[in-house]
């Protein structure tokens, strides 16, 4: 398959992506103004707002303001407007990439700042109608002469062989001991996945994480603070270093690790994860899916029987919309976590946020920001009806959510994800008195 092909596949394909939206007027919170649509000075009504955004994906992008800055971005959508508005936005934002990013797909070459990333890509399989999986699988090697890394490079192309999907063996921007873990490796993986979606094709529900070694060591990290971008993580002969299982509620992990594979007490340590996610998944039945092996009389190298967890991830996919939600921030801060988001202030390390939904009802159980934005769409609750959002007992909001163009694109250019985005938001002050 040409390089143009893999284009027209991937705009082909973005309406097994978008998701349904359904109308609301804006509320009022308990205290607490709900999102109100700007008004329109140029006076045009509100069935326009479609004829609006057509003007506005037309003209020149050096002339066009964010849509949260132009009066008809936020104006309510009904849900036939949230899904043409989803679609035209996809598509046109697919497009750009399509046209601007064509030579960094084809040269398989990433660029951050001052930093390189390149990978390499292998096809498996026929194309299911959804799309292909992605695996992004990381090597090992870590604080070693460039050289060396360049050889953990080689072997982790070739290591594990899928029975369908893309198969993506990045090689790290640095050679650092914690090559895999810094902060622009979330930025660069995010570009990846965004790029594949367009270029290969891929499904944005159906992302795995997997490395080896100093790979492993950036799954453990990764997959807890970058959940809500995965359907499932592998771990395989890694150090967790300071990385906490909390976030992994919704993302099934597995864990493997040779018996013998005592540097750094990684064998040690491996048990102890063990432990953990089977004490969370027994306090929290629907959360923290996971399978630890510990591979009999094997040491660092398990003879290839790790890629059991290869195949283990392909069974699940992403739910970006889970019940609950458990994100403890990592050194490594991100402002969007599944439904939740930071409010108005700078996300901080080690802040934890905990919430659950039912019905249109939102329950924070835990908030340690002083704000937090809470997405909506329509197959997450009701978004005709009023949503009420619990802090404490007290009802911190109660309301109608509009949805609206400035929302949908906002979170699609946060990722470039047509599976992640919302189309209507609030943010909710959480009462620090009451702590």
């Amino acid at each position: 398959m040409n390089h143009h092909n893999r284009i027209r596949i991937g705009l082909a394909t973005l309406s097994c992506w978008i998701v349904g939206f359904s109308m609301m007027d804006a509320g009022v919170a308990y205290g607490i103004a709900a999102p109100q649509p700007a008004p329109d000075p140029a006076g045009h009504p509100e069935q326009d707002v479609m004829a609006q955004l057509q003007d506005y994906l037309s003209a020149n992008p050096e002339d066009r303001a964010d849509l949260s800055e132009r009066s008809f971005g936020t104006q309510p959508l009904n849900k036939q407007q949230a899904v043409e508005a989803t679609r035209l936005l996809v598509e046109h934002h697919h497009r750009w990439i399509a046209e601007n990013r064509g030579e960094e797909h084809t040269t398989r070459l990433l660029t951050w700042g001052d930093l390189k990333m390149p990978y390499d890509v292998r096809v498996f399989g026929e194309r299911p109608e959804s799309g292909h999986s992605l695996y992004i699988s990381m090597h090992g090697g870590g604080g070693a002469p460039r050289r060396i890394n360049d050889q953990q490079w080689e072997n982790q192309k070739r290591l594990y062989s899928l029975e369908e999907g893309v198969y993506v063996a990045p090689r790290a921007p640095t050679d650092t001991w914690n090559m895999w873990h810094q902060a622009h490796i979330d930025a660069f993986f995010t570009r990846l996945i965004e790029n594949m979606i367009v270029f290969e094709g891929i499904d944005p529900d159906r992302v795995y994480l997997t490395g080896y070694s100093a790979g492993g060591d950036g799954v453990y990290q990764l997959a807890p603070r970058m959940a809500d971008r995965l359907a499932a993580a592998a771990m395989m002969a890694g150090h967790p270093n300071d990385a906490k299982p909390d976030g992994l509620r919704n993302l099934p992990f597995t864990l493997h690790m040779g018996e013998n594979d005592s540097a750094y007490h990684r064998n040690t340590v491996a048990k102890q994860w063990a432990t953990m996610l089977h004490e969370r998944n027994q306090q929290d039945p629907g959360g923290y899916v996971h399978w630890v092996e510990i591979h009999a009389d094997k040491g660092h190298w398990m003879d290839r029987q790790d890629a059991a967890g290869v195949r283990w991830m392909a069974q699940f996919r992403r739910d970006l919309i889970p019940e609950r939600v458990v994100w403890l921030q990592d050194d490594v801060v991100h402002r969007r976590f599944y439904w939740l988001g930071i409010g108005d202030q700078d996300p901080i390390a080690w802040q934890r946020v905990e919430a659950m939904r039912k019905g249109n009802t939102i329950e924070i159980l835990h908030s340690d920001p002083d704000s937090l934005k809470i997405y909506f769409r329509d197959d997450m609750l009701d978004m005709d009806h009023e949503i009420t959002v619990l802090w404490e007992g007290e009802v911190a909001f109660q309301g109608k959510v509009p949805r609206t163009l400035a929302v949908i694109q906002s979170t699609l250019m946060d990722r470039g994800d047509p599976s992640a985005i919302f189309t209507g938001e609030v943010i909710v002050p959480i009462r620090t008195s009451n702590r």
